[in-house]
């Protein structure tokens, strides 16, 4: 619900047991999701935080962007720690992520046209994303797998090397081979060809056979690329609005939506951040939450939580409940504040700016609440948080006008409180 990292590659986890098949509809390799089963932790950026359990089907959708190198690494590496991968089926309307990507990735995240970094993962995710839309150097799955593969490779990159070579002033571009790039993506075809499904039809008769589909999305609402803080977002529609498009599912098959959102606010990369703290209550979020990004290892910029940002988005998603995760690392806080308004301009206002220039300027308007000194890690019910814990969650369901149907308390499974019964599918 916010910029991503936000832990929702544990509560994908946790729902997948009353599913059959879970879905990943967007993004990349920049995506960072760690599920944590006792001493055992998983860090998983391509395939859906489901794999773990063998016998739920986890598809990677149309909408995603695939790095073959990456994501077989990912696979081999679940393999060699004993979790079986036959239940992982791609999509072969993915697109690839080749090397042209990436090296025209490093060349256009020097700035923006005002001069400011975005902060890419430098993955090639948003180059592919861009030749997709633009067709004529898109190179999807099932493209790899057919007779003209070759001749597609040897095209695209004689076009890409003259124009990336521009791209590089201090002419520091070597020229990428293409022989050399065929021979390495056709051997990944064949690693990957057992995966291989139009995914759209397989949800589509999933949907027919009345089987149970979780989605499960990457990076954050506000880095839709048409509904966040453009132009420091990414490159797909990472808010719930992005589920249809990228999965092949109607909107009208989708029953529930879970919006998940840190108990504070953090951020990667360049862009506005209203509630940032850089001082010392932000470095004791950063160690309390060991924010440091499971794909890169970057330091996330800290701050607390953004009530006009989260109600925001909780609306664009169209979410039924919202999850609140890692509430442990606001601990022995004495004090907490809650952003509930903006000034902009001498003006008070609760919408989100739809203009980056404007989310810049806003100053936050802040609640304070008193903190709780002692550690929540063990709390199993609502019942076991303290007071002040207690008076936070409510006071940010009333801010952001949702029931909060998920508090958790640590990154393991068992520390995971399921509020009520306003989670339709969960269980204790």
């Amino acid at each position: 619900m916010q910029w991503g990292d936000e832990a929702k590659g544990k509560l994908v986890d946790l729902l997948t047991q009353h599913h059959d098949i879970v879905a990943r509809f967007l993004g990349g390799a920049n995506a960072g999701h760690t599920v944590v089963d006792g001493e055992n932790v998983y860090k998983l950026h391509h395939i859906p935080s489901g794999i773990l359990r063998s016998e739920v089907l986890n598809v990677i959708t149309a909408g995603v962007v695939i790095n073959p190198p990456i994501l077989l690494g990912e696979m081999d590496g679940l393999t060699d720690r004993g979790v079986p991968i036959d239940n992982l089926r791609l999509s072969d309307r993915s697109h690839i992520i080749f090397p042209w990507h990436i090296a025209e990735d490093r060349a256009m995240n020097q700035g923006t046209a005002d001069g400011e970094n975005i902060g890419t993962t430098l993955r090639g995710i948003g180059p592919c994303y861009r030749d997709k839309v633009g067709r004529s150097y898109a190179i999807r799955l099932g493209d790899m797998m057919r007779p003209n593969f070759k001749d597609k490779v040897f095209m695209i990159c004689d076009k890409k090397n003259r124009t990336i070579a521009s791209m590089y002033e201090d002419g520091s571009f070597e020229p990428l081979d293409a022989a050399k790039i065929y021979d390495e993506f056709a051997a990944y075809a064949e690693r990957l060809r057992p995966f291989v499904c139009d995914s759209t039809d397989l949800l589509l008769n999933a949907v027919d056979d009345h089987k149970t589909i979780l989605f499960e999305g990457a990076q954050g609402a506000l880095l839709d690329v048409d509904h966040g803080t453009y132009p420091f977002v990414t490159s797909s529609n990472s808010s719930g609005v992005g589920a249809s498009a990228g999965a092949g599912v109607p909107a009208k098959h989708i029953d529930q939506v879970i919006g998940v959102a840190k108990a504070y606010s953090t951020r990667v990369g360049g862009g506005p951040f209203p509630t940032e703290l850089n001082d010392e209550t932000g470095e004791k979020i950063r160690i309390r939450g060991n924010e440091f990004g499971t794909t890169t290892g970057r330091p996330r910029r800290t701050g607390w939580f953004d009530a006009v940002a989260v109600r925001y988005t909780a609306r664009v998603s169209g979410i039924d409940v919202l999850s609140l995760m890692m509430l442990d690392v606001l601990s022995t806080f004495d004090e907490l504040k809650i952003c509930v308004a903006y000034e902009l301009d001498g003006e008070q206002i609760t919408r989100f700016p739809s203009h980056v220039d404007d989310i810049r300027k806003v100053k936050p308007v802040y609640e304070t609440l008193p903190g709780w000194q002692e550690e929540i890690t063990g709390a199993r019910s609502m019942d076991d948080l303290p007071e002040n814990a207690l008076a936070y969650v409510r006071r940010i369901e009333e801010l952001v006008g949702f029931p909060v149907g998920v508090v958790s308390v640590g990154p393991d499974r068992k520390q995971t409180i399921f509020t009520s019964d306003v989670l339709k599918l969960a269980t204790t």
